[in-house]
């Protein structure tokens, strides 16, 4: 290669199968992932030591104007909207999900409708024949679109490809079963996938080339290989959701170029992935009339405030102390919520199982889904129904104080939307939307400043 050459062949070290960690020598335990039995001997591979001069460019000279005009839109809303606006020239993308869930069917259709936009794009797998991905590409209707597909595995081939054909993107199904001819070292190795990504994420750069990788995950859920491989890419999208389940939930857990907070939301069928326009409508569509332990919570994923039901039920433990289960929610936070109940409103729960559920399959993480898991848990507990029309959100502190929440008003116009008239809400936030003068239409607004308030305001005859 001009203006390179190679390095001295190094030592030997042990590498992580789960992680990537490197280590010296032998452990029984990974320090880094907590794997046992995870480390093996791998030869230190032969490194490029480039002796050509840098070449440098003025950050004014590199031409566009920073907005999101040169983004290219996949024909997918969702999936537009978890990538920040649209697919970035030259970005290194990564989807992980659980076997089956729906990765290839979602590559397949949005390639399918960029093809038909923007020109020919490339399709490259190294776990399926090409007779299997053109019945998918048939059960999907998008058989005749402009999609080049090989089997290619090596990744110095699949460049030589992409620079031949010139393609719009680059698929790859997936980076587990990529190798590099440069690695001496099985296909999925460590140094197989850290050496593979690297390759294409140099083709993604240096042609302005966006390419998508799909990724395999670990029974953990986590995407396997070297964590580095996260590191790597601009953006990460997981795919959540069961594969008995028809919602499926695309969410961005890293995005160099948008928002790491938005979702897609689908429904799987049997023409693919359908988006869901109106995901609060879907997630309250089978919640039941008058049933203890049910409520109505606003959270907001990203920009998009979306309506979800939070149950919960609590029943006597036969085993002694009882069991704290959560489902879509931080198993630690309903401990500590618990604790503030059991505290501050004298409820006896140390003998009484408690299980939480966000229903539809979504998992929330903000602080304002507090308020919502209280309230149901008092319902249940207490064998009394919320009214249907309300709703509420708000953190909940050590002390059973209700504290503010961002994102009011967009959670204030989802429910009115929707059909919802009353709105718990912490006192302080109730405060800054009088002081604002917020039109709330007739939505009545009921501030609650503590764990108590709450009780008395949803139970109190």
């Amino acid at each position: 290669m001009k203006g390179a050459q190679a390095a001295k062949q190094g030592k030997t070290v042990f590498l992580c199968k789960q992680c990537g960690f490197e280590s010296r020598k032998w452990l029984g335990r990974c320090p880094d992932c907590g794997a046992w039995d995870s480390l093996s001997q791998s030869a230190v591979q032969n490194r490029l030591i480039s002796t050509a001069a840098a070449e440098v460019q003025l950050l004014s000279d590199t031409g566009g104007s920073g907005d999101d005009s040169a983004r290219l839109l996949t024909g997918i809303a969702e999936l537009d909207r978890v990538l920040g606006g649209g697919i970035v020239p030259g970005s290194l993308v990564l989807i992980g999900g659980d076997p089956g869930i729906g990765k290839s069917t979602l590559l397949l259709q949005f390639m399918a409708a960029v093809s038909a936009t923007a020109g020919q794009v490339l399709y490259v797998t190294g776990e399926e024949s090409l007779r299997q991905i053109r019945m998918r590409a048939a059960r999907l209707k998008v058989a005749e679109a402009a999609i080049a597909v090989s089997t290619e595995t090596c990744v110095e081939a699949i460049s030589a490809l992409a620079l031949k054909l010139q393609p719009t993107l680059v698929a790859i199904d997936s980076i587990q079963t990529m190798f590099s001819q440069e690695v001496a070292s099985t296909p999925g190795s460590v140094t197989q996938v850290r050496e593979s990504a690297a390759r294409l994420l140099v083709l993604a750069k240096n042609n302005n080339l966006p390419v998508f990788l799909v990724g395999h995950v670990t029974k953990d859920g986590s995407i396997a290989g070297p964590r580095v491989l996260e590191h790597m890419v601009d953006t990460v999208l997981y795919f959540e959701g069961d594969r008995g389940q028809m919602f499926r939930i695309l969410r961005t857990v890293k995005n160099r170029f948008g928002s790491t907070n938005e979702i897609g939301v689908f429904t799987m069928r049997e023409q693919g992935l359908v988006e869901v326009e109106n995901p609060s409508a879907l997630f309250l569509a089978e919640r039941p009339e008058n049933a203890p332990g049910s409520v109505v919570m606003p959270s907001m994923e990203g920009t998009r405030p979306i309506m979800v039901e939070v149950q919960a039920l609590v029943s006597r433990s036969h085993g002694g102390t009882g069991r704290r289960t959560a489902i879509g929610a931080d198993s630690q936070r309903l401990a500590l919520l618990t604790a503030v109940l059991e505290k501050k409103q004298g409820l006896t729960l140390i003998d009484q199982d408690i299980f939480l559920n966000i229903a539809g399959g979504i998992r929330i993480d903000e602080p304002a889904l507090d308020l919502g898991v209280a309230a149901a848990l008092l319902s249940s507990y207490l064998e009394r129904p919320i009214d249907a029309h309300t709703v509420l959100c708000g953190e909940i502190g050590l002390a059973g104080e209700v504290r503010a929440v961002g994102h009011m008003e967009q959670r204030l116009r989802e429910s009115r939307r929707l059909g919802f008239t009353r709105f718990l809400l912490p006192t302080s936030t109730w405060r800054q939307l009088q002081e604002k003068k917020t039109d709330t239409g007739d939505m009545l607004l009921v501030p609650v400043s503590s764990v108590s308030d709450l009780a008395e305001t949803l139970f109190a005859r």
